[in-house]
Formats: structure tokens, sequence, C-alpha cells
């Protein structure tokens, strides 16, 4: 079975996909930039910010499945410069707690309206 999670707490998709796909147990997550919500917006006033925006736009979507980073087992994080890396880990770090999923987190030329960062889990009930 196969359900489309979709909440107007994180960013509507700006592509035809949908903002999380449920399969059985097992929850897909397209990947999240720093769009606010409430503002339709992006904030990338600083790399910190900005992943903090992503990872409240993460934890919505995760909310709206009935689930929290506490379910999430993969992450995959795209940045545009691996000098941000170690910001983006301070950042991501916060919303795990002893046992953080697996992930990969690779730099790449470009991603969607020219942000520094996006972010997409995999999360299971």
């Amino acid at each position: 079975m196969k359900k489309v999670i979709s909440t107007k707490n994180a960013p509507a998709a700006i592509g035809p996909y949908s903002q999380a796909i449920l399969s059985n147990n097992t929850l897909y997550c397209s990947g999240q930039i720093a769009i606010n919500p409430a503002t339709g917006n992006l904030v990338m006033d600083n790399i910190t910010a900005e992943t903090n925006q992503v990872m409240q736009n993460i934890s919505a979507v995760l909310t709206a499945a009935d689930m929290d980073f506490s379910h999430v087992v993969k992450c995959s994080i795209f940045m545009k410069d691996m000098n941000d890396y170690a910001a983006i880990n301070e950042v991501y770090a916060k919303s795990f707690g002893e046992f953080p999923p697996a992930r990969e987190a690779v730099q790449v030329s470009v991603l969607p309206k020219n942000v520094n960062v996006e972010i997409s889990v995999i999360a299971v009930k």
C-alpha cells in the first residue's frame, strides 16, 4: 500500500513529486530545502540558519506521518560546498540521539533554487 503524506507545515512540492510517500511502515521523504512554509521564502542568512530550516521541514513531514527523528534510518545530504560540512553536521546532529541514522553527504554543483543544502530521509515505524 502506498499513501501520500502531505502537510502545510512543510514547503509544498516545487515539482511533480510528493513531500513523502508511506509504503507499509517505511516513509520515503523527498529532499527538503530551506523554504519557510509560512512565508514561502528561502532562509539563507547563513548555512546554520539554512540547515535549521531544512531540519524543521523534515520534522514537519515526519510528524505528518506520525513519526519523528527517532524513526529515521537513512539520510542523504547534498551540499553545494563541502566546506559547510562541519556547520551542517552541527545542526543535523541535534535532531538525532545516541544512534544516528546511516547517511551519505556529498557535494553537488547546483541544488534547486540555488540553495546550499538539501536533505532527504527514509524512516521506519
